[in-house]
């Protein structure tokens, strides 16, 4: 398969993924233009033929195929037009507040993003309720979204050793980006606080509250901090 390996820094590498997947594949930094190409890209995808799965990420986009009767190259052209095209799509424009429980036993790493940031407690509040957020993409477990848009004030790294467990709603702060546990699991992101609201419910039409693409907003619906 010709496929480029080493494109211009603007232009995404498009690659075969084994025998029945294409990658293509953006150059960090992850940026909300990237992922608008992303989802304009990934709904054109959903719509041909013969493929079978399509699946966003943080600046790429797989598509899983049907190696019989797709054709690879072909496909391939599809996805960077695609790609292109998405210059003039439509962002989604959908607004969802998540009330938030900061600090204390709902936020036990509070103070820790406090001491790394050289911030108060108060002020990590603040600063995380005050931004506008984007989905960018929902990994890691049904309903996990990654949001872009944290002040660059309260990047904090992962903890060094995860939790075994993390309840479910748990707010946190994992390097440059904040995201929300839909469900208790392991997990080594910094938490500041926790919702009570559902992100993840299999009952529901679609299961997961946010959708790539949604702007994000934290209330603080109560501090301990």
């Amino acid at each position: 398969m010709s496929l480029p390996t080493r494109p211009p820094a603007s232009l995404p590498r498009i690659y075969a993924f084994g025998d029945t997947a294409l990658v293509c594949e953006s150059p960090p930094p992850a940026t909300l233009d990237c992922q608008r190409r992303v989802w304009a890209a990934a709904q054109a995808a959903r719509a041909w033929p013969h493929v079978l799965e399509v699946v966003p990420g943080m600046n790429n986009l797989t598509l899983v195929f049907d190696p019989i009767e797709a054709d690879r190259d072909a496909l391939a052209n599809q996805l960077r037009a695609a790609w292109d095209a998405a210059d003039h799509a439509a962002a989604p424009d959908r607004e969802v507040e998540i009330p938030v429980h900061y600090g204390g036993a709902f936020g036990p790493d509070l103070e820790q993003v406090a001491a790394h940031t050289g911030l108060t407690a108060q002020e990590v509040v603040r600063r995380h309720a005050q931004a506008e957020y984007v989905v960018f993409f929902l990994g890691f477990q049904p309903g996990f979204a990654y949001l872009g848009g944290l002040d660059a004030a309260l990047h904090t790294p992962r903890r060094a050793e995860p939790r075994l467990e993390v309840p479910a709603g748990s707010v946190g702060i994992g390097g440059a980006q904040t995201g929300i546990y839909p469900s208790t699991s392991p997990g080594g992101w910094q938490l500041i606080g926790r919702t009570m609201l559902p992100l993840f419910d299999p009952a529901r039409t679609p299961p997961t509250l946010l959708q790539p693409g949604d702007r994000v907003r934290f209330t603080i619906a109560g501090t301990l901090a």
